[in-house]
């Protein structure tokens, strides 16, 4: 069985190529287990999750990164974090009852884009692409062949139960003889199959893949569940709308109540609650104009 809420990072000892396989089982149920999600909706948003995780290690990015889909289809909005302590959340949107199609069908006029925010005040990257391709897979694909201009394949796969990636990448600095190498490798992880993705261990889906090369496996990091959403944030983002609104809003219905996207978890701000707020932000400001 493959191991639980784990990457994987693996290298070819002699082949200018990396690569790493991810597995999700418990994280995923956890995403799950907020929403009802209809099952092609379910589906792309595994594969995004497993990929997300893949991107993380791939790009080497100690922040958070976010990889988004936003489109005029069914499937309107798409979104999963990864943090740099390797945490993560994710969400879907969606109209009607999405029936399970290609992924430009499925979302439309979309557009992919992966933000990579380093915090601490600093400005964060962002890269955004039209949604090209059938499958997540191949639209991330095109993604670093515009963005990156590494060559990278992708296998993505998610049932009710497990999320599932590998990712395989060339070397930057690959000289032109290692092609037929590379075609090589293309060519066997092609022959993934999604069950062999979800239900095998790394060691035994690299063995089945490649067992003609020399294949180096490195530790599993794990990754969880976790969202970062508090009562701090979201007091935070009350503030922006402003006194009169908010004391408008508590005076009609008594109380705020703000339920978190990813999470699910309502936090509820009543009248002295929003004093409280105002009252911080005011001080706030006073600390700064001093």
């Amino acid at each position: 069985m493959a191991e639980r809420d784990s990457l994987h990072r693996f290298l070819f000892e002699r082949l200018a190529a990396r690569g790493e396989i991810v597995h999700l089982d418990t994280a995923w149920r956890t995403v799950l287990e907020r929403r009802a999600y209809p099952p092609a909706v379910r589906q792309v948003l595994g594969e995004a999750t497993a990929a997300a995780v893949l991107l993380s290690a791939a790009i080497q990015f100690d922040g958070l990164l976010t990889l988004q889909i936003q489109a005029r289809g069914p499937l309107r909005l798409l979104v999963v974090q990864v943090t740099p302590e390797r945490t993560l959340r994710a969400l879907a949107r969606w109209d009607g009852e999405p029936e399970p199609k290609p992924l430009r069908e499925l979302c439309g006029d979309g557009t992919l884009v992966l933000t990579l925010d380093p915090g601490q005040g600093r400005e964060p990257y962002q890269g955004v692409v039209s949604l090209c391709g059938a499958t997540l897979a191949e639209a991330l694909e095109d993604y670093f062949e515009r963005s990156e201009q590494l060559p990278t394949r992708l296998r993505l796969s998610a049932d009710g139960r497990v999320a599932a990636g590998l990712l395989l990448q060339r070397l930057p600095d690959a000289v032109a003889a290692d092609a037929d190498a590379w075609n090589r490798l293309e060519t066997l992880a092609a022959t993934l199959q999604p069950a062999e993705l979800l239900g095998l261990d790394a060691a035994t889906l690299l063995r089945r893949l490649f067992h003609e090369e020399d294949v180096r496996l490195f530790k599993p990091k794990a990754f969880a569940y976790r969202c970062t959403c508090s009562r701090e944030r979201t007091a935070a983002m009350l503030h922006t709308l402003g006194a009169t609104e908010l004391r408008q809003t508590v005076d009609e219905q008594g109380a705020i109540q703000v339920d978190c996207e990813f999470c699910g978890h309502r936090y509820a701000f009543d009248a002295i609650d929003i004093a409280g707020v105002l009252a911080g932000a005011a001080a706030d400001a006073s600390i700064t104009r001093h």
